[in-house]
This record gives C-alpha cells, sequence and structure tokens, in this order.
C-alpha cells in the first residue's frame, strides 16, 4: 500500500467530476458523522451525485473495500498489516488519506466525582488491576470498564495510546457502537469508558488526562488541535487507486477549505 498526499490535476478533476457515479463509504462509527455531512453538503452542490453512508467500525470498512462492497472506507486506525497483506494477495492497491484527527474523550457517570486520572491509572483501570473509585481518589465504588468491540478502530487505537499494547482486562464489557457506550456510562454510577469527541453530551462526564503525571487537560478541540489534550487520533478514509477518479471529486472536497470547515464545526480536527 501507498501512503501519499491526495494531490490531483485540476484537469483530471475535472473529467472525473463530469462522470460522477454513486459512491458507498462505510465503516468507522468516529467518522461516520463527518462522513454523513460532507456527503450531504457535496450531494447538495453536485445534484448528479449519489452517496450513501454507513457505519459498522473501522475493519467492517476495511473488508467491504477489499470485498468491493463499498468505495470507500472509513477508519479510525490505520490499515493492519494483514488488511495489507489480504489487498497485496488480491492484486488490490489502496491508497489511504487523512481526512481529520480526533480526540479520543474519558467519560464516566456524571456523579463521579473523580476529574482526572494519568495515563497509567487508565491502564490499570482497563487492564483491571485498580477496581475501585477509591483507588484513584474517587468513592467506595465497583470500576465498571465499557469498551469498542475489537473491530472498532476506536479500540484498537485506546489499546495502543492508553495501554500501550496491552490486553484489555477479561471482564470489560464491549459494546457494539459509540452510543451505546453513552448511553450505558451514562446508566451505570461506576462506569468508565471512551468515545470520539464529537459525541460528547451532557449524559456523561469527560476526565482531564495527563501522559506526563503532571500536565492535566480536558479533552476539548482547543486542547486537542495545540496538543495539550495527549489522546488524539488521524482518522483515514481508504479506497481502491483503480477506482480514484470515481471518488476524486468527494475527497477533493471533503479536504477543501469548505469541507474541512464543517470538520471542525463538528468538533473534530481539520488536516488542513
Amino acid at each position: 500500500m501507498r501512503t501519499r498526499s491526495f494531490v490531483i490535476a485540476t484537469l483530471w478533476l475535472t473529467l472525473a467530476a463530469s462522470s460522477l457515479q454513486a459512491q458507498r463509504i462505510k465503516g468507522s462509527d468516529t467518522v461516520l458523522p463527518i462522513a454523513q455531512q460532507t456527503a450531504e453538503r457535496f450531494m447538495s452542490t453536485h445534484p448528479e451525485a449519489r452517496v450513501t453512508v454507513t457505519g459498522g467500525g473501522s475493519g467492517v470498512g476495511i473488508s467491504a473495500l477489499l470485498d468491493h462492497t463499498t468505495d470507500i472506507a472509513m477508519a479510525s486506525r490505520s490499515i493492519k498489516f494483514s488488511e495489507q497483506m489480504k489487498a497485496k494477495s488480491a492484486g488490490e492497491d489502496l491508497e489511504e488519506v487523512t481526512v481529520a484527527y480526533d480526540a479520543l474523550a474519558v467519560v464516566v457517570h456524571p456523579s463521579n466525582p473523580v476529574k482526572q486520572l494519568t495515563r497509567q491509572q487508565l491502564e490499570d483501570i482497563f487492564r483491571g488491576k485498580t477496581t475501585n473509585w477509591k483507588e484513584v481518589g474517587g468513592e467506595d465504588r465497583k470500576i465498571v470498564v465499557y469498551s469498542r468491540e475489537t473491530s472498532s478502530g476506536t479500540y484498537e487505537f485506546f489499546k495502543e495510546s492508553v495501554l500501550k499494547n496491552k490486553n484489555y482486562m477479561s471482564g470489560s464489557l464491549s459494546m457494539p457502537a459509540t452510543g451505546a457506550i453513552i448511553q450505558s456510562v451514562s446508566q451505570t454510577k461506576g462506569a468508565i469508558g471512551y468515545v470520539g469527541l464529537a459525541y460528547v453530551s451532557p449524559r456523561i462526564k469527560t476526565l482531564a488526562v495527563s501522559y506526563d503525571n503532571a500536565n492535566y487537560a480536558e479533552p476539548t478541540l482547543e486542547n486537542a488541535i495545540s496538543k495539550k489534550y495527549p489522546i488524539v487520533r488521524p482518522l483515514f478514509y481508504y479506497y481502491n487507486k483503480k477506482n480514484e477518479a470515481q471518488v476524486a471529486p468527494l475527497l477533493k472536497f471533503v479536504l477543501s477549505p469548505e469541507g474541512q470547515e464543517i470538520i471542525k464545526k463538528s468538533g473534530y480536527i481539520p488536516v488542513k
């Protein structure tokens, strides 16, 4: 797989735009909101275009791309080596485009008095070494750990960045989508989980996080852009290079000032 910046000649784009086809986008639930909003705006200015967007997780999106049941795969993680090998064996040449960045917020029940945690404390909680909130300055209450399913790019990124690639505790409760984590955490006083910044709502409480045990930062758009908040990741679109002409107009729009402004207003970090 080749990773490169998405640069296409204006004339070539004009030719591609003149033959817009129906396009399918599938994958990461984290990327889903910006994919939907940019696709809607794109179709409003290109009436001949038809774009459908569905979630399911990063792994689901990449599998669909390899199975030719989607044109663009949304992913909140980089493509895995096993996925690269599957693409190579099938003679597929995949392209990667970074469309935005996202901060991953650690969330708890609104009644939880804990306000901040270090990366090590988070690792100990999600690995099952710390099991009661009183061990991290909270109430005498059992910690209930919620995580995403293994096909989720959010699951993979949290494991890589926060757990340093160590395994989650066996008793963590796997949720099929971000909305399920929000609902579960909002209804469980001892709960902890993680969601993309754009999904944060008054139903849940976010925690400040420190990776150096000294400087804590809240998961806000401003802190993510300034890199004060440490849990930030790129978000990707993947596509088959042979279909570049088909997906080029939409990708050009997503990376345009208008597209990036939609991304920023949605609570994500623009790439430009």
